[in-house]
């Protein structure tokens, strides 16, 4: 399980050190030479650095709350109250949050906290076979980064590159077989910085005309980990189970029972993946014909994932 702590120390030093590297020498113009625009985007980046100080103490806090869990196995609702208050101090304090046509800062904020919990326990829920989780969330990353570099955000942006680069890193390791697991300690806060990435990037430009549909791109590049997390549970709280305790019924688990070796299932996940974030990249320059083009593509992808768990019995 030591993956999750390789991730989040990752994270933390890339983070502090571009964080350092901001205020001490693109700030008082060391590196104008190579990039003069970097400067004019320190500012507005110190301006806030209050806000990825929380951010990070946020994800501190998710990692403990995971090794704990991955050495002495806490009860689901611990968890679950630990996160929202995590999460509700993220969204509260450093403006973790949706903003769209919504004005009200006390209904952004546990809107937010409610897609940041769910986020977390999503790809908490996708850990449940080599390379799954990193892998997906390193194709979505991706979308995301693009969707921030077309929005010219820089340092969210830079923010996308890190996790991309620290799952890139790990999943060299997870891929299978697999010979390092990730454990609460990395899923939660692999599921933290997806939620981050995809609240504070924007998607929509109101002096822009024809990206309307662009608010709706996390949804479509996480439709199949969406698609997951919300049948397994389905499943599971029709069975009489609670939701919080594993079992074989994901998307991953059936492809294995199918036939498909652990590679094969990987990367199958990996193209249902990219079909539907693909599909999210051009939705932020959608008109209306090709943003249902969109919606369309991303629905019949799920409808393959949703045939392929209908074969065989639910706990085949």
């Amino acid at each position: 399980m030591g993956g999750g702590i390789a991730i989040f120390w990752t994270l933390a030093l890339f983070l502090a050190g571009g964080a350092a590297a901001v205020k001490w020498l693109i700030a008082p113009g060391w590196l104008s030479g190579l990039d003069a625009s970097l400067t004019i985007h320190a500012t507005g980046f110190l301006s806030k650095a209050n806000q990825l100080l929380v951010v990070m103490a946020a994800a501190l806090g998710l990692h403990i709350l995971g090794l704990w869990d991955d050495r002495r196995r806490l009860g689901p609702y611990v968890k679950l109250i630990v996160q929202f208050a995590l999460a509700l101090a993220a969204a509260g304090l450093a403006d973790v949050r949706v903003e769209f046509f919504i004005h009200n800062k006390i209904i952004t904020t546990l809107l937010s906290a409610v897609w940041i919990v769910l986020l977390m326990n999503v790809f908490n829920f996708l850990d449940n076979m080599d390379g799954a989780s990193a892998g997906m969330a390193m194709i979505i990353a991706g979308v995301l980064f693009a969707a921030a570099a077309m929005s010219g955000q820089v340092f969210v942006g830079a923010m996308g590159l890190v996790l991309i680069g620290t799952l890139a890193g790990f999943l060299v390791f997870n891929f299978p077989p697999a010979t390092i697991f990730m454990g609460d300690a990395g899923s939660l806060v692999v599921g933290f910085f997806m939620a981050v990435l995809s609240l504070k990037t924007t998607y929509y430009h109101q002096a822009q005309d024809g990206q309307l549909f662009g608010v709706f791109m996390p949804l479509a590049a996480m439709a199949v980990p969406l698609y997951d997390f919300i049948t397994v549970t389905f499943l599971r709280l029709r069975q009489g189970k609670s939701p919080f305790v594993g079992d074989t019924q994901h998307f991953s688990h059936r492809l294995r029972r199918r036939g498909l070796n652990d590679v094969q299932v990987a990367l199958t996940l990996y193209l249902a993946t990219l079909c539907t974030g693909l599909g999210a990249v051009l939705l932020l320059n959608a008109g209306t014909v090709g943003a249902v083009i969109i919606f369309t593509q991303t629905t019949m992808v799920l409808g393959v994932v949703a045939i392929l768990e209908a074969t065989g019995k639910p706990n085949e």
